[in-house]
């Protein structure tokens, strides 16, 4: 257990899934800036392993954060890009040749958390 954990305080991961769970359907996020959010800037990779390494049939909105680029990360599993593509598009999320509008990214700062 981390020394966040034993104060009562949430460690980082849990952080990061509380991030993501606030971004609004319609709305994307990059791995960057929930990083951020969390308060563990520079770690958008730890981000990413995160939801990749999520359960199945998860609750928690992953699909709402993208690249830095406004794109889709690639995964390695089958199917994840085009199920991340699915949901987003049900939310209303507009892609254009595979990049998430500039329109859908989710403008929250720290100070609003």
């Amino acid at each position: 257990m981390d020394e966040s954990q034993i104060h009562g305080k949430p460690g980082p991961r849990e952080r990061i899934w509380q991030v993501v769970s606030m971004i609004p359907p319609g709305k994307v996020a990059s791995y960057g800036q929930v990083a951020a959010l969390a308060g563990l800037p520079a770690h958008a990779r730890y981000v990413g392993t995160l939801m990749a390494r999520l359960p199945s049939g998860t609750r928690l909105p992953w699909h709402r954060v993208v690249t830095a680029s406004l794109r889709i990360a690639a995964r390695g599993d089958s199917g994840g890009e085009t199920e991340q593509r699915r949901r987003l598009e049900a939310e209303g999320v507009s892609l254009i040749g595979g990049q998430v509008a500039a329109s859908c990214r989710w403008e929250a700062r720290p100070d609003s958390l």
